[in-house]
């Protein structure tokens, strides 16, 4: 996806996503929720958001 987002957070933040809701990773290693300020984007990078899921 494109974006004018320049961190993690931006990002997160124009999807309209709750941070506190979701865990993420980044060219796919955990990215710790105190880290998504600083996390830069960059062109070709992968970031996974991912929502808890409860049922069986």
């Amino acid at each position: 996806m494109e974006t004018e987002a320049a961190t993690v957070a931006a990002l997160l933040q124009e999807r309209q996503i709750d941070a506190a809701c979701v865990a993420s990773a980044f060219n796919g290693e955990f990215l710790p929720r105190a880290q998504y300020e600083s996390q830069r984007l960059e062109a070709g990078c992968r970031l996974e958001v991912l929502s808890p899921m409860q049922g069986g």
